[in-house]
């Protein structure tokens, strides 16, 4: 039974997140969807990241086993007719060996965080920036930023229903720079806790606005409390981007 590889590109405001839940439409349903219209099939898609509600992927990683005999290409075309009514596309498929896992076997993710830092909020990137009217100081922000580089215990960052089993995690990047308007956070791990990047970003943005320094955040990390660390960034600046293998 071959096993399809998919990467795929969509715009998390219409859904609950990828995991498929009854709350809401969620990716992972109208991904399964799709391929049942296109092949007759019921099968569970598997993703390499569980994005939250309103978080976007560039670069989502997923994979199926499929027992019709389909060429990748009719997959990623089939599908994607099949999604034409969907913020969710397939970039590319391919077929895999059977042991690849794509969330099991991954070796890396890369997430990008958007900040539209102006003072008048947007329109066309409405939905896909975190829009914040003070200047931020990206510097100050990254450097404050290598505190969190490296393994460490991320209690601080962790979301109360993380289901992870431990809290310890290695941080491979992390750093932001200044795009005109936008304050950009790039972050790699092998993997990240539950709201893990979105808590790191509200934190930073205390530093960019001058309410905290660096030897803030180090005491943070250090606490090994959710309540030492700043707030939660709002999921709409968020991205998946790539997925290493």
């Amino acid at each position: 039974m071959p096993r399809f590889r998919l990467t795929l590109e969509y715009h998390g405001g219409a859904y609950v997140g990828w995991q498929r839940q009854q709350n809401g439409r969620a990716v992972q349903a109208a991904l399964e969807e799709a391929i049942q219209a296109l092949s007759g099939a019921s099968v569970e898609v598997v993703a390499a990241g569980r994005t939250d509600a309103g978080v976007h992927a560039r670069g989502q990683v997923a994979h199926f086993d499929l027992a019709r005999d389909f060429t990748p290409d009719r997959i990623r075309d089939g599908l994607n007719f099949h999604l034409r009514d969907e913020a969710i596309k397939v970039l590319d498929a391919a077929i895999v060996p059977d042991g690849f896992h794509a969330r099991l076997s991954a070796t890396a993710r890369s997430y990008l965080f958007r900040i539209l830092n102006r003072r008048p909020p947007p329109v066309l990137e409405a939905g896909l920036v975190w829009h914040v009217p003070v200047r931020l100081d990206a510097d100050a922000m990254h450097e404050a930023a290598q505190h969190l580089v490296g393994r460490h215990d991320f209690t601080s960052f962790r979301a109360a229903e993380c289901q992870a089993k431990s809290p310890e995690k290695t941080l491979a990047h992390l750093a932001v720079r200044r795009a005109g308007d936008e304050v950009l956070i790039t972050a790699q791990a092998r993997s990240f806790l539950h709201h893990q990047v979105r808590n790191m970003v509200g934190t930073l943005k205390l530093v960019g606005e001058g309410r905290w320094s660096a030897a803030n955040v180090k005491a943070a990390l250090d606490r090994k409390d959710r309540a030492a660390a700043g707030p939660t960034a709002p999921p709409e600046g968020l991205y998946l981007m790539r997925v290493d293998y």
